[in-house]
């Protein structure tokens, strides 16, 4: 009887020992998604600041433009209204 409990032990044991290991594989790999999924998202986040400053570069370049425009139509303007002027005195 004795030794029937120490073998249902030993079994016992053995399954123990099977689902832990199992469950250690499982909870790596849960680790590993994890880990990887934290390393797409920082990559996912480094390129939205990327897209962020070069944004902000064209929408700079785009106001430098038109205020450049905006200058030269005023300019031409001027010289418009000088040549009326002329014509008429």
């Amino acid at each position: 009887m004795e030794n029937g409990f120490v073998i249902l032990g030993i079994v016992a044991l053995l399954f123990l020992s099977m689902y832990g290991y199992s469950y250690l594989s499982v909870a790596r790999e849960m680790a590993k998604m994890k880990k990887e999924k934290q390393i797409q998202k920082d990559r996912d986040e480094l390129r939205r600041e990327r897209r962020l400053k070069h944004q902000a570069i064209i929408d700079e370049k785009v106001r430098k433009f038109n205020e450049r425009r905006e200058e030269i139509q005023r300019e031409l303007k001027l010289l418009k209204d000088m040549k009326n002027k002329q014509k008429v005195g």
